[in-house]
């Protein structure tokens, strides 16, 4: 065990549990009541701020020396003394666990009848002890308090406006929508929002005669304002923004964050429906639809549009077709962006409404931020976590402790609901109508290796199916006796219960009970992932395995290094083993296993838990999109509700990161300071810190921007704009776009200046590798810049030019319509004589010559003909450049 504190009680001398200075930090900063700063003094201990940084601040905890007025002078636990100003200093009054869990078991009882609560005082307060059962990280930091913070950290709200005679899809439910979602986050909530009720991009907006900015956009309001929140306080805010697959904006949805580098504060995911994976499995066509609110005018959609097509199409309501692509086409374009860049997820919003016991009364619309909690309009959920590792003796099982603390613990979370204040009543009303709890698990890894077993083996998945079924049956027995001691959940219904996907696959013992006795909760299991709970109490996190034995760590109280306590256990009991070289083979991280292996036991769990998981399945940097395609095809096959997949490195920035990777990093540096500093020519660094694509991996350019060859051929266009002829030459490499050349005026204007900008930062994002590609980066910029208006718009019609970055637009979607006339006349058989395409924008033919001879219609780099209503050159078309996953067939 890891060595005790200096100065721990008598009580606490005989803890069985795991204290180091990390998650003595993480215990005292978050969850430790706190008091007064006016009342620090000498021989506190206290938290003080030790380096200030926007995201990941340092802290660290320490003992008062010295007060001065404002400047408190505190001895680190590092033995360094630090003065620091009193405002930013916390002085905890709860110093260990103990009396964290004497508060909180003390408030649980206080809502149970008042002959009950000493009894079950005392059995809370075991189910508390050893961190054997850990409550979500708002239950620790409000219960037991005063304060007004709420317990839940699960929240969807809808996209409607507070006042009903607004529509849904309007800027009065917009609004409302952001107001509530701060109000939640600044209270400690995370939030998942479904943004398919707002109409697509481009789409008319009746009233103020113009065009909405689509779905995309408005979540990056969303995004915006999390990070505000974020900046605002200590606390985060967190943010899931899913789009359903039918929506016209899915494609500029999937590709937001790393082609535009927007939405970058909250998770996405695509809402996947039974049509289109059926779609998808049948290899057919797939339509991008969106209710037809012109046809049946505004009275009629501000009333009846909510959101859900299947309803709208249900009540014989029109739908109007924007676009229509092969379904694996489209599939594709989502697994090629997870696999460089780990987003988006996917959520299978209609099958987890079949599998939910409230399919019958509450739809579910979105998830909450991690992905664990499908919940309805309004729905919130409470969480709580059985430590797995905390029932394992002499490498057995306590499976009559598991089952005592599974039906404590429901009992708990039962409670917290009629404790926990509402800031929203349509939160309480909704909440209090299904009684909606979420008890997970952590310590799935550490509970393995305890049991001897490799997690992901054949033996791992026996002995995972049976701990899940036992939480899962003892938790819905003691929701069963809850609802026979104090009522059902108001809108319990037992047969159509009993009709859920999910409740088919419960034992019929528990079937019975239900059908006879009620229930008093409508879902109680989920898997969270309790990346702080889970480090606070030094044990595996959610169901995930260890990440590594020895990694670093960043978070708000700063970049730490975690050692797994037990492997340093394990050694010490075994001192002929030399080295974590040399552990069993039971002793396996993150990245030992196989990519299934996560699947797997995601599926064997996801068998005996009614809402759903946050799991990660991580796969080895050179995986290719082929596999991680795979990889959702099994996760699919098996069950999973939702899958991420996180390709190790494909993200510039990881909460996670190796030691060795840290370390070669740091080696990289110190020779290209070496290099600077002798003069020497500088080598690309053979071991660059991880890189996303897209935006982020503009950040560490050097290794990974495609440099310009000596010798480039391509097309020069004419464009007339408000201030002059514009010449736009895009030049080629293999037959795609690579550079963009935007001469303008003459030197020294402001307009020159702008022009060229515009021209470098998109040749910069062209050059930059991805999995995209670049003629359909190029139609992602034309669609960017197309309508952006200015002061001084000219022309008529088609002709009409709204700006300077407008023309460029026109310009280059030229060059993309020439490209896709190349690829038909090729198709047909065409010879290399064909000439490009006029151009359709009111601007001059493209102009060959010198160094840019126009390319041939045969060129084998030449990208396929749209799909059906795709823009030309726009986001129908794949390149054929080689890289994984393009071509034809995407």
């Amino acid at each position: 065990m890891a060595t005790e504190k200096a100065g721990a009680t008598a009580a606490s001398a005989e803890r069985r549990y795991r204290w180091s200075d990390l998650q003595e930090l993480i215990f005292l900063d978050r969850y430790a009541q706190k008091g007064s700063r006016a009342d620090i003094t000498v021989g506190d201990t206290v938290v003080v701020l030790t380096k200030e940084h926007p995201r990941y601040p340092q802290k660290e905890v320490g003992v008062v020396e010295a007060v001065d007025g404002d400047e408190i002078t505190v001895r680190l636990r590092s033995g360094e003394l630090f003065v620091q100003q009193r405002a930013k200093i916390d002085r905890p009054v709860e110093t260990k666990p103990e009396d964290m869990w004497d508060r909180m078991a003390k408030a649980i009882v206080q809502v149970e009848a008042p002959r009950r609560r000493k009894e079950l005082e005392k059995e809370f307060r075991w189910l508390l002890q050893d961190w054997r059962f850990v409550a979500g990280g708002r239950i620790n930091a409000m219960l037991g308090t005063g304060q007004d913070l709420t317990a839940y950290n699960c929240y969807v709200i809808p996209l409607r406006p507070d006042d009903p005679q607004y529509g849904n899809d309007s800027r009065r439910a917009i609004m409302d929508t952001l107001r509530n979602m701060v109000e939640i986050m600044s209270r400690g909530g995370g939030v998942g929002i479904n943004l398919s009720t707002l109409r697509p991009r481009l789409a008319y907006v009746q009233g103020v005669n113009g065009k909405s900015s689509g779905s995309v956009s408005w979540g990056e309001l969303f995004s915006t304002a999390t990070g505000l929140v974020e900046q605002g306080g200590s606390r985060r805010g967190a943010l899931m923004l899913i789009l359903n697959i039918w929506h016209p904006d899915v494609i500029e949805f999937i590709n937001a964050k790393r082609d535009f580098g927007v939405i970058t504060n909250a998770n996405i995911s695509v809402g996947l429906t039974d049509e289109f994976e059926q779609a998808l499995d049948n290899d057919e066509d797939w339509e991008l639809i969106f209710p037809d609110y012109e046809a049946v005018g505004s009275e009629v959609y501000d009333r009846e549009w909510d959101g859900n097509i299947k309803r709208w199409q249900e009540k014989g309501y029109p739908v109007k077709v924007y676009q229509t692509i092969p379904a694996r086409k489209l599939w594709r374009m989502i697994v090629e962006s997870a696999w460089a860049s780990a987003e988006p997820g996917i959520v299978r919003v209609d099958y987890a409404n079949r599998m939910s016991n409230t399919w019958y009364f509450h739809e579910l619309i979105a998830t909450n931020p991690c992905g664990e909690q499908f919940l309805p309009a309004w729905g919130v959920c409470n969480l709580g976590h059985l430590n797995l590792s905390r029932f394992v003796e002499n490498g057995q099982v306590l499976w009559d402790d598991l089952k005592k603390a599974a039906r404590l613990g429901v009992r708990f979370l039962d409670n917290i609901i009629d404790i926990t204040p509402y800031f929203f009543e349509e939160n309480e009303k909704v909440q209090k109508s299904e009684r909606r709890i979420g008890m997970g698990t952590m310590g799935l890894a550490e509970m393995l290796i305890k049991l001897g077993v490799r997690y992901g083996s054949d033996e791992s998945l026996e002995i995972i199916d049976k701990v899940y079924r036992t939480i899962a049956t003892e938790a819905y027995l003691s929701s069963v006796e809850l609802a026979e001691e104090k009522g059902a959940f108001p809108m319990f219904d037992a047969e159509k219960f009993l009709q859920s996907g999910f409740m088919r696959g419960m034992p019929e013992e528990v079937r019975e009970a239900v059908r006879k006795k009620g229930i008093r909760n409508a879902t109680l299991l989920t898997q969270a992932p309790t990346g702080t709970t889970g480090t606070m109490v030094g044990t595996s996190t959610g169901i995930e395995p260890y990440y590594q034995w020895t990694y670093w760590r960043m978070g708000r109280l700063g970049r730490r290094e975690v050692r797994e306590a037990i492997v340093d256990e394990w050694l010490a009991e075994h001192p002929e083993v030399e080295g974590v070289e040399n552990l069993p083979d039971y002793f396996v991280t993150a990245l030992d296993l196989e990519p299934a292996d996560h699947v797997r036991v995601q599926a064997a769990i996801q068998r005996w838990v009614d809402s759903s998981i946050s799991k990660t399945t991580n796969c080895p940097a050179d995986w290719t999109v082929e596999q991680v395609e795979e990889l959702y095809a099994l996760a699919r096959q098996l069950g999973c509700k939702g899958v991420t997949i996180y390709r190790d490195r494909s993200r510039d920035e990881q909460v996670l990161s190796r030691k060795e990777e840290d370390q070669q990093a740091a080696g990289a540096d110190a020779a290209a300071k070496a290099g600077r500093e002798t003069g020497a020519a500088e080598a690309p660094a053979t071991a660059a810190r991880p890189n996303g694509n897209g935006i982020a991996a503009m950040k560490d350019a050097r290794p990974t921007i495609g440099e310009v060859p000596d010798i480039v051929e391509g097309y020069t266009f004419r464009q007339k704009t408000m201030v002059g002829t514009a010449r736009i030459t895009i030049n080629e490499t293999n037959g795609e776009p690579f550079e963009t050349i935007i001469v303008l005026g003459k030197g020294g204007m402001d307009i020159t200046a702008d022009s060229e900008a515009i021209g470098r930062l998109i040749s910069l994002y062209l050059r930059t590798p991805s999995p995209v590609s670049n003629l359909k980066k190029l139609g992602l910029v034309v669609e960017q810049l197309s309508g952006i208006g200015g002061a001084q718009p000219f022309g008529f019609g088609p002709n009409k030019v709204l700006s300077l970055p407008d023309a460029l637009s026109k310009a280059l979607e030229r060059y993309l319509h020439t490209k896709a006339q190349q690829a038909k006349a090729g198709a047909a058989g065409a010879g290399a004589g064909a000439s490009p395409a006029a151009a359709p924008s009111g601007g001059e033919a493209p102009a060959g010559g010198g160094n840019n001879p126009a390319a041939g219609a045969g060129n084998a780099s030449a990208a396929a003909a749209p799909a059906p209503g795709a823009p030309a050159g726009g986001l129908g078309m794949p390149g054929t450049n080689g890289n994984p996953g393009h071509g034809a067939d995407f």
